[in-house]
Order: structure tokens, then C-alpha cells, then sequence
């Protein structure tokens, strides 16, 4: 649709007022959004809006005003049957430290110890591999349609909504993501909008400045229970969208008693030694990935990888009521992982969300065997 004047010029009065630093109301940006999700204004206008809220650093009624545009228009709505509350973890990805999959290796210990999880993830835009790339070189259908997630979800307790697909975003989110090569706002309140509205969840931030202003999100858009987290490098120059082993992390944690509370966790608090940042680094290909992956959920892999998964699934269990508090998560996050359970679960996954299992579990058969050689 071509916007007439009016509407050209009353949009970019609002990118002018992000650009000077003037911030929207949840209302404003809602309707604002909505625009770009119905195409109704020119490419440009639309990727000067993102560039400028992002720029300008989105706060917490933007966001929840831009999920609130997604998820009413944009989103193929499920609810999976399931014997408790589900629960979510991402990363919002433009961060400093280039990892590995640290949040799709910490999903699967958590739905190995119980944790009913559903993920809602993206290709990569600013890495070098995507939570959807990964599980595709695992063997997961990632281009299914969101009922085949949805029964996942409730036979395997695990199931991923690829927030790029428009059988997922029918109308727009899969095309702006796809023409865009860098991070914006979309990285946080596209990653919010999940297709089954999880109660508990794990959200990775790129940037200290983030974690208040996301946690105030989350908590706006009706989270019961979250954790946002980013964490630094051994020197603190650098972050992660992850809880850190290098070294701090900030943690802003979202309570249905305490509400909001904010805190600093060093890795030696909770029984876990420095790890080296060399290790944890995304260093090869989808596949070599995928091999070294499977080494640590299959326990063949200990050191700094194991630590920092056994330190993101920790948060997941300790919401959904399978550990008593961060450092219980961690030790019950070791004993999953040595009782081989991580990589059944995987496997239980791949055979639940697929049209055609049988060659996907094939495949995954070749890489676990490739992880134990």
C-alpha cells in the first residue's frame, strides 16, 4: 500500500523525534509499528524507524508496543496442552563475544530434567550461526508449520517457532529480518513474540544498558517469572547475551512475590571456575558445530562449554521448580548431562517436530556417531 502525504509525513515526524531522542508511548509505537507490518510505508521510512529506536536505545513501553504490533498481527497464535508452565530462553545476538549455542545446548539439558520448553529463535543475523541454523544441522524441522510445534511441544517437551518463517509471522517479521543484516529493537521485541506466550523465560541482552529496560518489558507484557542476563569478559570490556564464566554477569531477575530485583553473579559464586573465553568460541562450521554440541550434551566434553551450559540451563530449572536456586541448577544441569539424557531428548525432538522424521533421525544417528568417534 502507498502512504499518502499525510502519512509519510506524520511517520517521519516520529523517526525525526527518535533520531532527536524523543521516546514514543507503548500507544505510539504500536500504532506505528503496525504500519511497518502492514507495509504501509515506503523501505526507507521503515528501516529509518528501526535504525532510529534502536539507535536511540528502545525503552520498556516501546518494546512492549512493538511485541504487542508483532504478536496481534503478525503471529500464528498456539496453546500446547502440557502438565505445566512453558518456558523460553534466547539470546538477542549483536554482542562482543561471538560464542557458541550456548542457549540451544542449555534448552535441551533443561527440557532433559523436565523443563517444558518453547523456543522461539531466528536464523543468524549478526553471528555466525542461528538457534533455527544449528537445530536444521541437527535435524529438526525448522520450517514447520506451528501445529507440528505445538505437538512437539507436547509429546517431547521441546519444540522451536522459526521466527523468519511466515508460516509462523504470516504478514511481515520474516521479511523485514530478512532484508536486514544488522541488529535493531526486532532482535528484543520480535524474540518476545512467541507463538504459545510462555510464563517463564531466559532473555539474553547484548548490553548492560539493556537488562532494566527488557526486564521492565517482559514484566509489561505479563511475564511471571524471567531472567534477563548479560554477561562480560574476563576483562570487562566485552559482553555476552548469555550468563557469563569469563566473568560478571548482571542479572535482572523477575519474581511473581519480589517483583523485580537486580544482582551481580561472579561464576566462582556458585561453585563454577573462570573459563577460557578461547574455548567458547563459535569456530567452525554448522556441522563441526553441531558435532561439538553433541559432544557436550553426551558428557564427552568437560571444561569451560560444559560449565557455561550447565550455568544457562541453571535459570531454566530453577523457574520451572527442579532446583533450588542457581547453584542447585548448576550441579542438577551436570547430572542430567552425565546421565546421557540431553541428546535423547534431541532425539525424541527431531522424531516430534518433523513431517519426515526418518531422514532427519538418520542424520542426527551420523552426528552423534561423528561426536563419539
Amino acid at each position: 500500500m502507498i502512504a499518502d502525504e499525510e502519512s509519510l509525513k506524520c511517520f517521519g515526524c516520529h523517526v525525526d523525534g527518535l533520531i532527536r531522542g524523543k521516546s514514543l508511548s507503548r500507544e505510539e509505537a504500536f500504532d506505528l509499528f503496525q504500519k511497518i507490518l502492514k507495509d504501509e510505508q515506503p523501505d526507507l521510512q521503515q528501516g529509518a524507524f528501526l535504525a532510529a529506536i534502536t539507535a536511540k536505545g528502545a525503552e520498556p513501553q516501546e518494546i512492549a508496543g512493538i511485541w504487542q504490533a508483532i504478536y496481534e498481527t503478525d503471529t500464528v497464535k498456539v496453546r500446547p496442552q502440557v502438565d505445566g508452565p512453558l518456558s523460553e530462553n534466547c539470546g538477542t545476538g549483536m554482542d562482543g563475544i561471538k560464542t557458541f549455542n550456548i542457549s540451544t545446548a542449555a534448552s535441551l539439558v533443561a527440557a532433559a530434567g523436565g523443563v517444558i520448553m518453547a523456543k522461539h529463535g531466528a536464523r543468524a543475523i549478526t553471528s555466525k550461526c542461528g538457534t533455527v541454523d544449528i537445530l536444521e544441522a541437527l535435524g529438526v524441522d525448522v520450517d514447520c508449520d506451528p501445529e507440528t510445534v505445538k505437538r512437539s511441544i507436547e509429546s517431547a517437551g521441546i519444540g522451536i517457532f522459526n521466527g523468519m518463517s511466515c508460516k509462523v509471522h504470516p504478514s511481515a517479521l520474516g521479511r523485514i529480518l530478512s532484508q536486514i543484516r544488522f541488529g535493531t529493537v526486532l532482535n528484543v521485541a520480535g524474540s518476545l513474540s512467541n507463538p504459545a506466550r510462555p510464563e517463564l523465560a531466559v532473555r539474553g541482552v547484548y548490553s548492560e544498558k539493556m537488562v532494566l529496560s527488557v526486564a521492565h518489558a517482559m514484566q509489561e507484557i505479563g511475564y511471571k517469572r524471567a531472567y534477563v542476563v548479560h554477561g562480560r569478559s574476563a576483562d570487562g570490556r566485552r559482553g555476552m547475551d548469555e550468563l557469563s564464566t569469563l566473568g560478571r554477569s548482571l542479572v535482572a531477575e523477575i519474581t511473581e512475590d519480589e517483583g523485580l530485583k537486580t544482582y551481580t553473579l561472579h561464576p566462582q559464586d556458585i561453585g563454577l571456575a573462570r573459563g577460557e573465553e578461547k574455548a567458547l568460541l563459535h569456530s567452525g562450521s554448522r556441522e563441526e558445530e553441531a558435532v561439538s554440541l553433541l559432544r557436550v550434551l553426551e558428557g564427552r566434553l568437560d571444561g569451560a562449554r560444559r560449565d557455561i551450559v550447565c550455568l544457562n540451563a541453571s535459570p531454566l530449572l530453577c523457574m520451572a521448580g527442579k532446583a533450588a536456586d542457581l547453584r542447585d541448577g548448576v550441579e542438577k544441569a551436570g547430572q542430567i548431562i552425565d546421565g546421557g539424557l540431553p541428546a535423547k531428548k534431541l532425539q525424541h525432538w527431531v522424531a516430534c517436530q518433523n513431517r519426515d522424521p526418518g531422514p532427519r533421525l538418520e542424520k542426527l544417528e551420523a552426528i552423534l556417531a561423528e561426536a563419539w568417534a
